[in-house]
């Protein structure tokens, strides 16, 4: 199969307790693109405001026992949806599979994420860097999955000064960071335009944490 010649069969560390899992779901991938549909007909994307009063420019949803909420108040993670006012739709089994075993892989046994935040980018869309630091479970990882548009995502260290590594990910790649990794500065670079047969002008980001 032509899928499998742009597979890399064992994880690529890009840091301490970090590692890249290169098309790793490339084969599942519809399957958990419909599964993102599914919540996101319960929970819609929405525009996110952060505390210093500008927009964010991703879309974002999640699902899970918990989401995640940003607007004048703050970061955090709530039981419900504010768009909505009903709990935040369930986490797909797909979903909770895919990211119970990418941790696995790279040795992060026995991750039960309650928490899946969806990210949605348009060309010109970015991610400033940033530290994944709302969870109360810090020692569980992070899991994020790539899907759709290619975008060069940016892994940096414990401070913001730090020097950045830049490096691509591709539809179906599947990051995993925790331990001495786990509060690094992330970020992606501004999304540039193309056209993904699945996914058209997006690009799918599904973050899995531990929140609770």
């Amino acid at each position: 199969m032509m899928d499998d010649l742009f597979v890399d069969p064992d994880p690529v560390p890009v840091a301490q307790a970090a590692w890249l899992l290169r098309g790793y779901l490339r084969e599942s991938a519809p399957q958990i693109i419909e599964s993102v549909r599914g919540v996101l007909r319960q929970s819609p994307l929405r525009t996110m405001q952060v505390p210093g009063g500008k927009w964010m420019s991703v879309k974002t949803s999640s699902c899970g026992a918990l989401g995640w909420v940003s607007d004048a108040l703050g970061y955090r993670y709530a039981d419900t949806d504010p768009l909505t006012g009903q709990p935040w739709p369930a986490m797909p089994t797909a979903l909770q599979v895919l990211a119970r075993d990418a941790a696995a892989e790279v040795g992060f046994g026995a991750f039960e994420p309650d928490a899946c935040l969806i990210n949605c980018y348009q060309p010109g869309a970015k991610m400033g860097l940033h530290q994944d630091r709302d969870e109360k479970d810090l020692s569980a990882p992070i899991v994020s999955v790539s899907l759709g548009l290619p975008a060069v995502f940016m892994f940096g260290g414990s401070k913001r000064s730090d020097a950045v590594k830049r490096f691509p990910l591709e539809h179906g790649d599947v990051l995993v960071w925790g331990g001495v990794s786990r509060m690094v500065y992330h970020g992606v670079a501004p999304l540039k335009a193309g056209h993904h047969p699945l996914l058209g002008e997006w690009r799918v980001n599904l973050t899995f944490r531990r929140a609770g």
